[in-house]
């Protein structure tokens, strides 16, 4: 769950500046759903490579990082009888 957790905190920090309540655990359904639907935006093709400017390498790193994201976050949603996230750009 660590890289759930990060992903989250990286989250609240945006969350913050917009003055929206943070993310916590216990994670809620409606958590759970947004916490999808930024790793499909951030794993879409012109987000994850940056229009073109970001390096290969890195742009791997990243999404593979994101996929083991959403697989920590399906098996939180197993553990507690929620529904996984819809997510179409995950590998």
């Amino acid at each position: 769950m660590r890289k759930l957790q990060q992903f989250i905190d990286d989250q609240n920090v945006w969350r913050s500046i917009f003055n929206t309540a943070p993310i916590t655990f216990p994670l809620s359904q409606a958590h759970v759903d947004d916490l999808g639907k930024s790793i499909d935006s951030k794993l879409s093709p012109e987000n994850l490579h940056q229009d073109g400017e970001r390096d290969y390498k890195e742009a791997i790193r990243i999404g593979n990082y994101l996929n083991d994201t959403l697989d920590e976050l399906n098996a939180y949603c197993k553990q507690n009888r929620l529904q996984e996230p819809t997510v179409w750009e995950a590998w």
